[in-house]
């Protein structure tokens, strides 16, 4: 059934641009293929999938994502002080570089460096956008529902 209202399952067609309270573009899907996923896959997070209950086919939307239905607030748990000797000798450690280590379980893990001083780096392990509001745009191309 084409047309149908958003509801946890449906199937969704849509275009999205995900914004920083300035206007800047994280992500957007406006110039590219449009994100196709059923609601509560895992494709999105569950605080910006809320916000798509109701919609409709055509509906053209922008909703503020606070930080708690977002990415979360920054947990001072993932700053880590580092040795400098961790670190490839050939690396230019600075502010602001984004470095990858291995987790416990061998996954990525990426950081950027916050600070640099001596012999210790900071490394910020927090996702990026944790702690930013965000602008939410969606433009609903199609929505269809089991029968």
């Amino acid at each position: 059934m084409s047309g149908a209202t958003i509801v946890p399952g449906s199937k969704v067609s849509m275009h999205f641009a995900i914004k920083m309270d300035n206007g800047d573009v994280v992500d957007s899907t406006f110039e590219r293929t449009p994100a196709e996923f059923a609601l509560g896959d895992g494709n999105l997070l569950p605080g910006f999938e809320e916000f798509l209950l109701g919609l409709n086919n055509g509906d053209h939307k922008e909703f503020d994502i606070p930080p708690e239905k977002g990415f979360g607030q920054p947990n001072p748990q993932n700053v880590q002080e580092m040795k400098r000797s961790v670190f490839p000798v050939d690396m230019p450690v600075a502010p602001g570089l984004m470095v990858s280590f291995a987790d416990a379980q061998g996954a990525e893990l990426p950081g950027v460096i916050s600070k640099a001083e001596g012999d210790w780096v900071t490394v910020d392990f927090n996702h990026p956008l944790a702690g930013k509001t965000l602008k939410f745009e969606v433009q609903i191309l199609e929505v269809s529902n089991a029968d």
